[in-house]
């Protein structure tokens, strides 16, 4: 069971970050300056959102999303599978999507490092140090923050993600499946009678 996480994991890892790079490199190389930075910035943005929730998820109670639950609040299930696989869920968000998050805006901080010395005509080194720099205080900075929202908010942003997630799942988990059986066997033994 757990050899199949490992195999999971790994895989994502690769195509989250093929996804990443494949967009990171299309966008620096075919685009302008000004695009390249909000690039990069959505990157850091990604990395930091992604450790929010991972930080969430671990810190988050089952008690207060079982009571939405039951008064039918839209996402409150999904977000009990959430909690529910919070060891999953966080390794998936900092490790895999917040660590490639880093690696990525680290190579577009370089790459418009590049587009920043020819354009201002100043040594590339300069360019690399301060928009390196930049981004990697950032990061730390942005997730340093998080991170006490995350404790602080965790039910409302495990919520979200709840939302978010039955917004493209639309049946909720382990509902579905069991009313219509049950509403099946009513109509058959309607039927008999």
């Amino acid at each position: 069971m757990q050899y199949k996480w490992i195999i999971k994991i790994t895989l994502s890892s690769i195509v989250v970050s093929c996804v990443f790079l494949l967009l990171s490199e299309t966008v620096m190389l075919s685009s302008g300056f000004a695009l390249s930075a909000v690039l990069l910035f959505i990157f850091v943005a990604i990395g930091i959102a992604f450790d929010i929730l991972g930080v969430a998820v671990t810190s988050s109670d089952e008690a207060p999303l079982h009571s939405m639950a039951t008064r039918r609040v839209k996402g409150a299930r999904h977000a009990i599978t959430i909690v529910r696989n919070a060891d999953k869920v966080s390794s998936f968000c900092n490790d895999v999507v917040g660590d490639i998050s880093g690696i990525v805006s680290g190579s577009a901080a370089a790459a418009l490092a590049s587009k920043a010395a020819l354009r201002m005509n100043i040594k590339d080194l300069f360019a690399t140090l301060a928009l390196t720099a930049l981004v990697t205080a950032l990061t730390i900075g942005g997730k340093a923050c998080g991170k006490s929202i995350a404790m602080r908010q965790s039910t409302s942003i495990v919520l979200f993600a709840g939302k978010l997630l039955a917004v493209f799942k639309s049946e909720q988990p382990g509902r579905g499946k069991q009313s219509k059986k049950a509403g099946d066997t009513k109509v058959k033994g309607k039927e008999r009678r």
